[in-house]
């Protein structure tokens, strides 16, 4: 039956591949009182995010995770932590990206032989390459190793969009399967998805809704962290035809991606979440700051009305 007929027939449509699985966190690190990364902690939440939210991978040293204020040595003891934790339970991709393409080589590197099952390699930021220069950033990196790609296209940070014909011309690249798009340009994502093979994620938690509607294959997700478990509820029922009962999820879910994700930077508020829940996160290290009082008040508040149950 071709995806037309069986939309007519009122099937649920052909489920794309999902390269890294359908559901991801972006983990954040944890940091002991004093600064430190916590490294038994990072395998405690990865534990929990695996195995209550019901991921199906987690990105480590992604934005989320603090990367510009880690270092290599911590990236790595990082990642292997989690994998030792979760490793053949769940994909665990590195997060490498940074806007020094042999760096980012370098990382890729490392990532691959602590055993990583992929990348995800963000824009270079700040200094606002060319097309010409991502594809060359792009293509270098994925040829530093063996591991899968995701790109990254988050032009709100990175200061410049991966464009239509740039991630075409990406897309021919053996190793470059995926995309996590924080963009919200569905017209050219959707030119994107019907030249390429590439499986495109939601970057965007509240646009993870209209993203499957177009063809996206999964979430690559900060706010899976409190509520992982009620988002995989909702792909799952998407994918089974069942839109109505994933739009519920969705709009049961939106004090808890307004309070996450708008309140404050994603990080900060992540870990003051995880606090509340009496899970690993600390403090963030500057320039992040930790959340005051009264926006933590304010957090419970969003929290609760989306159905988060706190201590």
């Amino acid at each position: 039956m071709t995806e037309s007929a069986s939309a007519r027939s009122g099937e649920a449509a052909p489920t794309p591949a999902a390269p890294f699985g359908r559901l991801l966190t972006a983990m954040v690190t944890p940091m002991t009182s004093d600064g430190a990364v916590d490294y038994a902690g990072a395998a405690r939440l990865a534990d929990h995010l695996v195995t209550q939210m019901r991921n199906h991978g987690l990105v480590i040293s992604g934005t989320t995770g603090e990367s510009p204020t880690t270092s290599d040595a911590e990236k790595d003891r990082l990642l292997r932590t989690v994998i030792e934790a979760v490793g053949g339970r769940a994909k665990v991709v590195a997060g490498v990206g940074t806007n020094d393409t042999a760096h980012t080589c370098e990382l890729a590197r490392q990532a691959e032989q602590a055993g990583a099952d992929g990348l995800l390699v963000v824009t270079p930021y700040y200094n606002k390459p060319p097309q010409s220069g991502l594809v060359a950033h792009f293509t270098k990196v994925a040829d530093a190793t063996g591991l899968p790609v995701m790109l990254y296209d988050i032009p709100g940070r990175a200061g410049v969009p991966i464009a239509v014909e740039s991630l075409i011309q990406l897309a021919q690249h053996p190793r470059i399967v995926a995309v996590k798009d924080a963009k919200a340009d569905f017209s050219a994502s959707s030119q994107v998805m019907v030249a390429t093979d590439l499986a495109f994620y939601s970057g965007d938690d509240v646009l993870t809704m209209p993203w499957l509607s177009i063809g996206a294959v999964g979430l690559v997700s900060v706010v899976a962290h409190v509520v992982g478990d009620r988002l995989r509820e909702m792909i799952d029922a998407y994918f089974a035809g069942d839109v109505r009962t994933a739009v519920r999820h969705h709009r049961e879910l939106l004090p808890v991606f307004l309070g996450i994700m708008t309140r404050t930077q994603g990080a900060i508020a992540t870990k003051a979440a995880l606090t509340l829940l009496g899970l690993p996160g600390g403090s963030v290290r500057a320039p992040l700051i930790d959340m005051t009082a009264a926006e933590i008040d304010r957090l419970r508040t969003d929290l609760v009305a989306g159905g988060v149950k706190l201590r």
